[in-house]
C-alpha cells in the first residue's frame, strides 16, 4: 500500500526574515507506522508538519506521498491523502455549525449529499461529538473544538493522519478518548507533542528535532533512555519513566 508512504529528502525552510526553521531534514515513514516528532519549543516541529500537505512551501528539498511528488499540480491529491489537524482548532473551524464544518471537506471532494451526511455522522461519533452537530463552533469549549477539528479531517477518510499537539488543551477524559481514537486509526499517523507519555504509549518510533535538524530517529524507548540526547535537545523523560520523588521507583 505504497500510497501511505511519506518521504522527505533534504528539506530546508527559511522564513522571510532569514530564520532557518528546517535544515536538511530527511526521513521515510511507511504504511501503518505511528511516528512522533518531538523537540523543544522552536525546534521546527510545526513547520515540518505544515510541509507535509503543502500548507507551507519548502525553500529546498523534496516531499513525496506514496511516490507522488508534492508540487503545485499534485496538491489537491496530496491534501485528500494527508489529513492535517492544526494545533489551534480555530484555524480549522469557520462555518456556522459543527455539521457544516465537518461536511466542508467531503463536499469539496464532490461526494453526494447522503454520503456526506453519513461521513459527518461517523466522524462526529468517532470523536464523541455527535451531540454538537447543530452548535456553532464558537460556542464550544476548547476540548470540544479540538474534537470537532479532528472530525473535520476524519470525515475526509485520509490515508495519513498528521496532528500538531493533539492533546493540547484537553482535559484528562478527553485526552484518554483521543488516545483510544488514535490507537484505532489503522493508517499512518504522524504527530508532534509535548505529551511524552502519549508518545511513549502510541508511537514505536520517534524523531527528535533540535534547531531545525534531526538529532535522532529511532525506537521511542531508546530515545527516552538516552539522557545525553534529551539534555542536549532540552527534553525530559515521560513522567512514567521518571523516578518517584519519594521512593525513587520508576513506572517503566
Amino acid at each position: 500500500m505504497s500510497h501511505h508512504i511519506v518521504e522527505v529528502k533534504n528539506l530546508r525552510h527559511v522564513y522571510p526574515d532569514g530564520t532557518v526553521a528546517l535544515s536538511n531534514v530527511s526521513f521515510r515513514i511507511t504504511h501503518g507506522e505511528s511516528v512522533a516528532i518531538i523537540g523543544a519549543n522552536g525546534a521546527g516541529k510545526s513547520t515540518l508538519l505544515q510541509h507535509l500537505n503543502g500548507c507551507i512551501a519548502a525553500t529546498a528539498g523534496e516531499i513525496a506521498i506514496g511516490h507522488t511528488p508534492l508540487t503545485r499540480g499534485t496538491l489537491p491529491h496530496i491534501r485528500r491523502t494527508v489529513g492535517m489537524v492544526f494545533q489551534y482548532p480555530d484555524d480549522q473551524l469557520f462555518m456556522p455549525t459543527v455539521f457544516e464544518d465537518v461536511a466542508f471537506g467531503p463536499l469539496n471532494q464532490g461526494l453526494p449529499d447522503d454520503m456526506v451526511a453519513e461521513r459527518v455522522r461517523e466522524a462526529l461519533e468517532q470523536v464523541g461529538a455527535a451531540h454538537l452537530s447543530a452548535k456553532p463552533p464558537y460556542h464550544l469549549s476548547g476540548g470540544e473544538k479540538k474534537r470537532v477539528a479532528i472530525a473535520t479531517v476524519l470525515a475526509m477518510s485520509p490515508d495519513v493522519l498528521v496532528m500538531d499537539e493533539p492533546t493540547s488543551g484537553l482535559d484528562p477524559t478527553a485526552r484518554r478518548q483521543l488516545i483510544t481514537l488514535l490507537r484505532r486509526f489503522q493508517h499512518t499517523k504522524i504527530f508532534t507533542s509535548h505529551d511524552l507519555d502519549m508518545v511513549l504509549d502510541l508511537c514505536p518510533r520517534t524523531i527528535v528535532l533540535h534547531e531545525g535538524t534531526i538529532m535522532a530517529d529511532g525506537a521511542t524507548g531508546d530515545i527516552f533512555a538516552d539522557d545525553r540526547l534529551l539534555e542536549a535537545c532540552r527534553l525530559e523523560k515521560p513522567f512514567v519513566m521518571q523516578g518517584c520523588p519519594v521512593c525513587g521507583m520508576k513506572g517503566k
